[in-house]
């Protein structure tokens, strides 16, 4: 029996990395992001749904799929940096709060409205107010704008958001754990931070202990200890009540500033890629596509109060740093996805427990439309130019108009740039 069991096994595991695979990659012949697919994917091939159910129970894939939201974090660990911030200045840190004051705080007032629970509408804030950094970056490589004016505005507000996540994720964890009482709920609170500042302290001051513990010419020893540092970080911070993706993080952030990050940069990506795709398979198995019909409006109505939101700060952003209207309809449409950290939030939500039933596929249908919607709608941002009101840029017009008839080339990123 142990035999059949372990064939059904790989049998169920092969083919949710070829289903999520075969979709995804017919996707992306019209252009469709990965995220939704795969999550489309264990959907389709999911219990819930007739047909081929390639693995009867979600639990199967548990531990899986939370080794692909270690990767994720761990990654985007990596590739994090500080001075991103500092180069940006104030300037930058005062458009990344606006964004989050107005998405965030929508969310939560969303999530408040919806009549769900407070609990729901913290983590519907941090769904809703987050946008996905994994589509952002890619869509900004695939369109060929990562020399334009804008994108530094945008990559600075996703470096925030990501910093502000981080934060989130301390304080939502013991908050969603329902902790007994005031001292309860401190401690635990206390417990993730203490842990966040000893990691911090790591990331700030041992470093060069941490690089010596990981030089090896070997990759494949040097594949074997990132890999155990990260599964390890991750389950010592789970066990304190810092969460599973947040320990990921922050190893992904030590180990970022150490002399060994190019190499692990480049060897992580298979393994980001492949347990990422999982999970968001398993994700997909959770959800019953019936369910997605009982939140059909409320997910409507989060999609147009994201637009409604990331509209208003976007023109509001683009003021402050002085772009053009085009530039200003890139920023908007650009960060829009929605996507990775939703799902980190919804992991976080389910293993708490005692939420709302409808808050599970409500993410599941709110990431599946916004993942799609936001690619789409950046490849088009000029069509979407005009809906923005062109007296908010009038002096910046004027000047693009004067310097075409005085025979200057326009700049690029401007309104004569193609992207």
């Amino acid at each position: 029996m142990i035999f059949v069991h372990l064939a059904e096994a790989l049998i169920a595991l092969g083919g949710a990395f070829l289903a999520a695979g075969i979709l995804a990659r017919a996707g992306a012949r019209i252009g469709l992001p990965t995220i939704p697919l795969f999550m489309l994917a264990g959907i389709l091939f999911g219990p819930n749904t007739p047909g081929i159910a390639l693995v009867d129970n979600p639990a199967d894939l548990k531990l899986l799929g939370a080794i692909g939201l270690v990767f994720l974090l761990f990654y985007l660990g990596l590739e994090f940096h500080t001075d991103d911030l500092v180069a940006g200045g104030r300037r930058l840190v005062g458009v990344g709060a606006l964004y989050l004051v107005l998405n965030v705080g929508g969310g939560f007032l969303f999530g408040l409205a919806l009549g769900w629970g407070w609990r729901e509408a913290l983590v519907l804030a941090g769904v809703i107010g987050i946008s996905s950094s994994a589509i952002v970056t890619k869509v900004l490589v695939d369109l060929g704008r990562l020399g334009n004016p804008e994108t530094r505005l945008i990559l600075g507000v996703i470096v925030i958001e990501d910093v502000f996540l981080a934060l989130y994720l301390a304080i939502l964890t013991p908050v969603l754990s329902e902790a007994e009482g005031m001292g309860a709920a401190a401690l635990d609170v206390g417990k993730a931070f203490g842990f966040l500042i000893l990691l911090a302290s790591v990331a700030r001051w041992g470093t060069r202990l941490v690089g010596r513990l990981i030089a090896t010419k070997d990759d494949e020893l040097l594949v074997v200890i990132f890999t155990g540092l990260a599964i390890l970080t991750a389950g010592v911070a789970e066990e304190l009540g810092v969460s599973d993706a947040m320990g990921a993080f922050m190893i992904g952030l030590i180990l970022g500033a150490t002399k060994t990050a190019p190499r692990i940069r480049e060897l992580v990506h298979p393994l980001r890629d492949a347990f990422a795709a999982i999970f968001f398979f398993s994700f997909g198995l959770s959800i019953d596509p019936g369910d997605l019909a009982k939140v059909a409006v409320p997910v409507a109505l989060a999609v147009l109060l994201t637009f409604v939101l990331n509209g208003v700060a976007g023109v509001a952003a683009a003021r402050i740093s002085d772009l053009d209207r085009s530039q200003a309809s890139n920023v908007v449409f650009t960060i829009l996805s929605r996507g990775e950290f939703a799902l980190v939030l919804a992991a976080l939500a389910a293993s708490a427990g005692g939420l709302d039933a409808r808050l599970a596929p409500f993410i599941a249908g709110y990431v599946l439309v916004m993942a799609v919607l936001g690619p789409l709608a950046a490849t088009r941002a000029r069509r979407f130019e005009r809906a923005l009101p062109a007296r908010l840029f009038r002096e910046r017009y004027e000047g693009v108009r004067e310097e075409e008839d005085a025979g200057v080339p326009t700049p690029t990123g401007s309104r004569g740039h193609p992207g």
